[in-house]
């Protein structure tokens, strides 16, 4: 099977989604023009570079991680894990401009050291980053979308010092979330290292 822009009967459900998979999740923190939290899940997220750290999420519509994020100059990463699952699923209801979904979810809010903007604390890693480029983003055809890529610049980084081991961040220990196709989820429970081959 292929297909273009028309897809098949036989496929009444995108599986674009299920197909670039797993997806890490970037649980966003951002503050309101008046001080008040934010807390969001965003399953377009990833790193895309180091040294400096930097990261992005894509937000489908003006929503208020993205707007905030670029009113405010900076966000915070939450790493969402298996056990903060149900928390994450709750921050990510709609909700309107004046509810905190870290009160919504209950979640403690953990202190930032640069930024003012807080993190989940009870996550076992949480980044603080200033803003870089808030981008619209457009088709093919230059047709500008209601889609919008935040990219930021992590300053500051957060991990438990129980998910610290060998001087590594113990990540299958965190056993960190991602979002797959669809209303799935799936959990990293396993890792092994793989060699680059010499050239």
């Amino acid at each position: 099977m292929h297909y273009g822009d028309d897809r098949p009967e036989a496929l009444p459900h995108n599986p674009f989604k299920a197909i670039i998979t797993p997806r890490p999740i970037g649980w966003i923190g951002t503050l309101d023009p008046g001080g008040l939290t934010n807390l969001a899940p965003y399953s377009f997220f990833n790193a895309i570079g180091s040294d400096p750290d930097m990261v992005m999420f894509s937000s489908e519509g003006a929503k208020h991680s993205a707007t905030y994020a670029r009113e405010q100059g900076e966000f915070t990463f939450s790493l969402a894990t298996e056990a903060l699952k149900d928390e994450m699923n709750i921050s990510s209801t709609p909700q309107p401009s004046g509810v905190s979904e870290f009160e919504l979810a209950q979640v403690e809010q953990g202190q930032p050291v640069v930024i003012r903007t807080p993190f989940v604390a009870a996550s076992p890693a949480a980044l603080e980053c200033v803003t870089l480029e808030v981008r619209q983003l457009s088709d093919r055809h230059g047709t500008l979308l209601d889609r919008f890529m935040v990219i930021g610049e992590v300053v500051q980084t957060h991990i438990r010092d129980e998910f610290i081991k060998d001087g590594r961040f113990d990540t299958v220990g965190a056993r960190p979330i991602a979002r797959m196709g669809y209303r799935d989820y799936s959990t990293v429970t396993a890792s092994w290292e793989l060699g680059r081959p010499k050239a």
